[in-house]
């Protein structure tokens, strides 16, 4: 069977089981997502708790990821992601039960969403090291970019479904939802055949995760991107925790303007991940990762200052592209460069930046809400994101002819 060449990492039966399963599963998550914030908005009202429930959520990834590196890169990793996705929608209808019955607290909330960042701290890594396994380095891009876009149609769609059933039926519906759609990947995963993979651990654990810090430092690429990715993450992304403020107090809607704002995010960023789908080298994607980050950043501002729905969604559709286009080319030049015995560990501090430093957005994010005002905080995160980016511009020089000695050099450099 051919596949058109923006779909070609379909043509494997592993990636065709892990892109089936996922996508039902992410519509799940999607939903959750958009779900317990709304849940906490509605209990409490403050933007500090919306805050403080993102930060439980991620913090576990900043502080356990490293260790999700060191079992990506010590054991079966198609065993470690069944474990983690099992482990995880126990998790959604444990807070499915608790809601649906009426006994849902803010404390258990926050607990359940604490268990779940550590549970993301150890999928992450294992998730995105094990795609490689599954296509070969051949397609990784293309698998890369495709993966994105699974996410992104998820998050196109979760939000939206989820804006309809709590207006409704409630939250716990989508919690229950999301549980019973982690079987979908599940499933799938354990239908895969995985040839098993040559592991030779060397030295302490301790060892083995300063060797990962120590070639993300040592590496000007690498720790370029990554550090870029950090700030982004840091002040930008936070305008997600905020959302449902400006869905109901500046926007003045309810749980379907804010499924919707969501899903726009999600359109924009579907669209950055088919353009990425579409390549097939790694030409221009430095310059691609500085544009896309102040162009993100622009956008932010642009949005904390609007009072408008449909210019609201315009601007989240060009947030998303950009938001996407940095993230997937980020992981794309990483993955290319990385040798494959620190792919995992690596791929954790991908996580610790991307999805780690968003904890300490939130909470940020939600003591400037409560400070200064949701539009002044979101404003004020996408203008250090474009100081950001501005400064990786100024460094690209250097990075790129670094990154293209790397990946000339790699074979015989780095092995595997």
């Amino acid at each position: 069977m051919r596949f058109p060449a923006a779909l070609r990492a379909l043509q494997y039966r592993n990636f065709q089981l892990f892109f089936g399963g996922q996508q039902i599963s992410l519509i799940g998550t999607w939903m959750q997502t958009v779900a317990q914030a709304w849940l906490v908005y509605r209990l409490t009202g403050s933007s500090v708790l919306l805050g403080g429930i993102g930060f439980c959520s991620q913090i576990p990834i900043f502080l356990l990821a490293p260790l999700g590196g060191i079992v990506a890169d010590r054991y079966n990793r198609q065993k470690v992601v069944i474990a983690t996705q099992t482990a995880s929608m126990l998790l959604a209808l444990a807070l499915a039960a608790l809601t649906l019955a009426g006994a849902v607290r803010i404390p258990y909330i926050f607990v359940l969403a604490a268990l779940l960042g550590a549970v993301n701290a150890f999928d992450m890594p294992a998730r995105q090291s094990f795609i490689v396994e599954m296509v070969g380095r051949t397609d990784l891009m293309n698998a890369i970019a495709l993966n994105s876009s699974m996410f992104n149609a998820s998050r196109m769609i979760g939000p939206a479904i989820a804006g309809v059933l709590v207006a409704r039926i409630g939250e716990g519906w989508c919690f229950f939802a999301n549980g019973v759609s982690y079987l979908a990947v599940i499933a799938g995963l354990l239908l895969m055949r995985v040839a098993p993979r040559d592991v030779r651990p060397a030295g302490s654990p301790l060892r083995r995760v300063t060797e990962g810090f120590r070639y993300v430092a040592g590496n000007l690429p690498v720790r370029s991107l990554l550090a870029l990715l950090a700030v982004v993450s840091l002040t930008g992304m936070p305008y997600t925790v905020l959302m449902p403020i400006f869905a109901h107090r500046v926007l003045h809607g309810g749980a379907g303007t804010l499924g919707a704002l969501m899903g726009a995010t999600g359109i924009g960023a579907l669209m950055g991940a088919l353009l990425l789908a579409t390549r097939r080298n790694l030409q221009g994607f430095g310059r691609g990762v500085a544009v896309a980050a102040a162009a993100f950043g622009a956008s932010v501002v642009a949005f904390a200052f609007s009072r408008t729905y449909w210019l609201s969604m315009g601007i989240l559709v060009l947030a998303g592209f950009s938001m996407m286009v940095q993230m997937a080319a980020t992981n794309t030049l990483i993955q290319s460069i990385v040798p494959d015995r620190l792919r995992g560990r690596v791929m954790s501090i991908y996580s610790m930046m991307f999805m780690g430093m968003a904890p300490f957005g939130s909470l940020l994010a939600g003591w400037g809400a409560a400070r200064f005002g949701s539009p002044a905080t979101v404003a004020a995160g996408g203008a250090v994101c474009m100081v950001a980016a501005g400064v990786f511009t100024a460094i690209l020089p250097r990075v790129r002819s670094e990154a293209r000695r790397l990946l000339r050099d790699r074979p015989a450099a780095y092995g595997n």
